[in-house]
């Protein structure tokens, strides 16, 4: 190999870009690899959550904070291994004041804001679901005869 050869290589050299600073705003794909999630959920929880307010810049370009981030993360918390539906967590947002609260581990403590199970209905509105879904049951009996 020349000396031409040898600088024409390395000026093509691929480096690796530097580690950005924890207060360093961020792009959607690279807070999409650090919470193991696709860039349509984040888009999607931003339509959903209003404590998700990622800057924009020209061209709709979403640049997120480190609390962006932060939230993100209390969601994701919520809604994958807290057992949380979106719902519950809209509530759980909207009894805060419109922030997540600062402690999200809610284990039993916040039971309440998660979506009613058949435990939590009352009697009245167990027979309107019976009655409705009869009412749907004979409709479909009718057409089909």
């Amino acid at each position: 190999m020349t000396e031409k050869d040898e600088s024409s290589t390395s000026s093509k050299s691929f480096s690796v870009p530097p580690k950005k600073s924890s207060n360093a705003f961020l792009t959607i794909s690279e807070v999409s690899s650090q919470l193991g999630l696709p860039q349509h959920v984040l888009r999607f929880w931003e339509t959903k959550f209003d404590a998700v307010k990622p800057m924009k810049r020209g061209g709709g370009r979403r640049y997120y904070r480190p609390k962006d981030v932060e939230c993100l993360k209390q969601i994701q918390n919520l809604l994958y291994f807290d057992g949380y539906t979106i719902k519950g967590v809209q509530k759980l947002i909207r009894e805060n004041g419109g922030k997540l609260p600062e402690n999200t581990s809610t284990s039993k403590q916040n039971i309440s804001l998660k979506t009613k199970t058949s435990s939590n209905y009352d009697l009245a509105e167990l027979q309107e679901i019976l009655s409705e879904l009869e009412q749907i049951q004979t409709d479909l009996n009718n057409n089909c005869n």
